[in-house]
């Protein structure tokens, strides 16, 4: 009995604690919500504050660097800043909204998630996320330090996305970023026409540097209506590395913030674009099964409802090992690889996984990495490599192979009659 009657006292004490463990979890998770609502500090007021213009604009002095705020109501409705913040030093922003046409000033807490994939560097991916005013659809935003002072001279932003719109575009692809004074025009241009057959309507280019003859063919491209430029000025701001990881050289930020300009390029086509590609520009998702993207994505959509992300795998396809075959002799004054005359890649190796790049739909995306989507609302999905793989021609990753170990594969010449009368349009008006 003294047992039995010991056991119910125990049991009464746990639900005592677990009932009083809710309670104040319930609580703190109110308060805490309570501290991120806008308060309104200024009534009547003029919103002031110069419109910022530039895509990478530093905030004074706090290691922060804001690219772009966007409207996202998926779950609440917030204004989510896209920006570069230093990971350890950075531990309170606000937001500060202008609402009109009265003119009060609300200000909010933000919440500053820096993304996972950082790679070793101090400087990271930022999502600044600010709950709206429930009672204004605020157009602008300016970001602190602080949830007091004078607003006048900080810069404004614009929020993004406010409107809804339908899609202009079925693909997009998103290319982060353009450096080193990039000079690879031949393969550009190739990868340009590729993407044109396999189905894409736009090219967003978030541009560092380049070589003078790239400018003209970019500048083709842009009066095209194909592409559009982001300036990409990060070396202005930060020290920036080319390597991936922080070990390798300890700038500030890895592969010029590559990462940011993914996840502002999502949010970017958010509203405007079906599908965002994220590869680079020497990447090429070639369709094994299907003539082209969009009859590829109805058939995967189709079998896998409910996914949001498709990852394919990437194959390398070394520049070093080239055949005569379309040899074109007005290309060969063009500087870059002439992608159709490498055709061998090569062969998977053991206990090494093939790095993916992926076809999202945006709105299911909240964050993005490089090879995976970090946060998403829809599942991932591998597509099989019967089904498509990424053609990827650059420096070889086994470069001690022989040529007869790497597998012979022309998928790319499926496409070689229109691929060579397009690029011939495109060299003849800028380079040749």
């Amino acid at each position: 009995r003294k047992f039995c009657g010991r056991k119910k006292s125990y049991f009464a004490a746990a639900v005592c604690i677990i009932t009083l463990t809710s309670m104040v979890t319930i609580s703190y998770l109110r308060l805490q919500r309570l501290s991120l609502l806008p308060k309104i500090i200024q009534e009547g007021s003029k919103c002031r504050g110069e419109i910022a213009n530039n895509t990478i604009t530093a905030l004074r002095g706090n290691k922060t660097f804001i690219v772009a705020p966007y409207f996202d109501d998926r779950e609440s409705k917030v204004t989510r800043v896209i920006g570069i913040v230093h990971h350890e030093d950075v531990k309170e922003l606000y937001c500060w909204f202008c609402c009109q046409p009265h003119g009060e000033i609300y200000v909010s807490n933000s919440e500053i998630d820096v993304h996972s994939d950082r790679f070793g560097f101090p400087y990271g991916a930022a999502d600044i996320v600010c709950l709206e005013p429930q009672n204004c659809d605020p157009t602008h935003v300016s970001i602190h330090w602080s949830p007091h002072g004078n607003t006048d001279q900080l810069p404004s932003f614009e929020i993004k996305n406010r409107k809804a719109e339908t899609f202009s575009v079925d693909f997009t692809v998103c290319i982060s970023a353009m450096f080193g004074n990039y000079n690879n025009v031949l393969q550009f241009i190739q990868s340009m026409e590729m993407y044109k057959i396999l189905g894409v309507q736009k090219v967003v280019i978030y541009k560092n540097s380049c070589s003078q003859l790239m400018e003209k063919v970019l500048k083709f491209y842009m009066e095209e209506g194909t592409v559009e430029i982001i300036p990409w000025p990060i070396h202005s701001h930060l020290k920036v590395s080319s390597k991936w990881h922080f070990s390798l050289d300890g700038t500030d930020i890895g592969y010029y913030g590559q990462i940011t300009a993914l996840n502002d390029c999502v949010y970017r086509n958010m509203q405007r674009s079906k599908f965002v590609v994220l590869n680079d520009a020497d990447e090429i998702i070639l369709p094994l099964k299907h003539p082209d993207w969009k009859t590829m994505m109805s058939s995967l959509q189709e079998q896998n409802p409910g996914t949001g992300i498709f990852l394919f795998e990437n194959h390398i396809f070394p520049e070093t090992i080239s055949t005569h075959t379309f040899n074109i002799s007005s290309w060969n004054i063009v500087p870059g690889i002439n992608i159709l005359q490498h055709v061998h890649r090569e062969p998977d190796r053991k206990d090494v996984i093939n790095p993916k790049k992926m076809i999202i739909d945006p709105r299911k995306v909240v964050q993005t990495s490089v090879h995976s989507v970090l946060r998403a609302y829809g599942n991932s999905v591998s597509v099989p490599v019967d089904v498509a793989l990424i053609y990827h021609c650059r420096v070889p990753l086994q470069g001690n192979l022989p040529r007869e170990s790497l597998i012979r594969d022309t998928t790319l010449w499926r496409y070689n009659s229109s691929l060579i009368m397009n690029v011939n349009k495109v060299l003849y008006q800028t380079v040749l």
